[in-house]
């Protein structure tokens, strides 16, 4: 009996994932798609997806969720080992590209819905751990700025929201977008555009980032 408990469980997650990743697409390619396109793209019944989601925006939730522990850990990823407070930023940034366009359009979608004040408190981790980064480069005299370092991390923060919004509407290419953040970054904390430009291009290379 237990067996045939696990099978169904282990399948229910299965299509639960499947439903995630092909609402993830879906969205992507339609930011209105409806949980009837979700499921048929899918190819369950729309029964199968209220199962696992009451409504559309239980799902975006779950979305923005999973979209946050991903940033959350390619963020420290990307500070670990890094030789000073301005690689520790770049480096963060750079690897928060890496995964910021496969979720892009949940930030969007988080933006004009209820659930913004919701993103915002889910990444309060990330941004803690941007604020200690700009206070140790504050106190190095590495980084500059007329903000304390916590209001630079929500400066940060928005900047990089910002560069996705303009990823989302065209106006620069997820590539482009990666290496343009990230040296907009650190020249908002200070630190002079050619130095910004060539930490920026050096991690890219050693990395294997886009553009790189």
């Amino acid at each position: 009996m237990a067996s045939m408990t696990t099978g169904n469980s282990s399948r229910a997650d299965a299509n639960r994932r499947r439903i995630l990743d092909v609402a993830l697409a879906e969205l992507l390619r339609d930011p209105d798609a409806s949980m009837d396109q979700i499921a048929r793209a899918a190819g369950v019944v729309r029964r199968t997806v209220y199962g696992h989601f009451p409504n559309r925006e239980a799902l975006v939730a779950t979305l923005v969720d999973g979209a946050v522990e991903a940033v959350a850990a390619a963020h420290a990823a990307g500070r670990a080992g890094a030789e000073g407070p301005a690689e520790a930023l770049a480096g963060g940034t750079l690897a928060v590209w890496e995964v910021a366009d496969r979720y892009r359009i949940l930030v969007a979608l988080a933006r004009r819905s209820v659930t913004l004040q919701g993103l915002r408190d889910r990444l309060a981790p990330v941004r803690e751990a941007c604020a200690e980064v700009l206070r140790q480069g504050l106190e190095a005299g590495v980084f500059t700025s007329a903000l304390p370092a916590p209001a630079m991390a929500y400066v940060h923060e928005q900047l990089l929201f910002a560069v996705m919004d303009a990823v989302n509407d065209g106006l620069l290419t997820a590539r482009e977008a990666s290496r343009a953040a990230t040296v907009t970054a650190l020249t908002a904390a200070g630190v002079p555009a050619s130095d910004a430009t060539e930490l920026v291009a050096k991690l890219s290379v050693e990395k294997g980032g886009p553009g790189g």
